[in-house]
């Protein structure tokens, strides 16, 4: 019998390969991003500190725009969200870890649109 490999397990290897090779700083923090079925979450993290300076996703009460539409325009307000809070505390440069996922679709449109508020990675 052949079993199906698992997607998780797999994807957590891919982000721990990517996770020795970047760290988030408090000059240069990580922008990190998880990807559910229903949600999208992205932080801005200073791994020497242990510390998330800034957070949004979907399941946020007060993001402006709304959550109205495709997962893919979702994940576009969370990209302007999570890049208008890292501004607000004085963050203008990060590191992209995408968690183990394909650069494209959710995780490639948060990117494009925290950069396009105001992150620059």
């Amino acid at each position: 019998m052949i079993t199906k490999p698992d997607k998780n397990k797999t994807r957590k290897k891919r982000h721990l390969r990517v996770r020795n090779k970047i760290s988030g700083t408090a000059e240069c923090p990580r922008l990190n991003v998880f990807r559910s079925n229903k949600n999208i979450y992205a932080q801005v993290i200073d791994d020497v500190a242990g510390v998330t300076l800034a957070s949004a996703s979907t399941l946020d009460n007060n993001i402006s725009g709304g959550l109205s539409g495709t997962k893919t325009e979702q994940a576009q307000v969370i990209g302007k969200a999570v890049a208008e809070r890292a501004t607000q505390k004085g963050i203008k440069e990060v590191v992209f870890d995408r968690g183990g996922y394909l650069y494209h679709g959710r995780v490639a449109a948060l990117a494009d649109a925290a950069r396009e508020n105001g992150l620059e990675f």
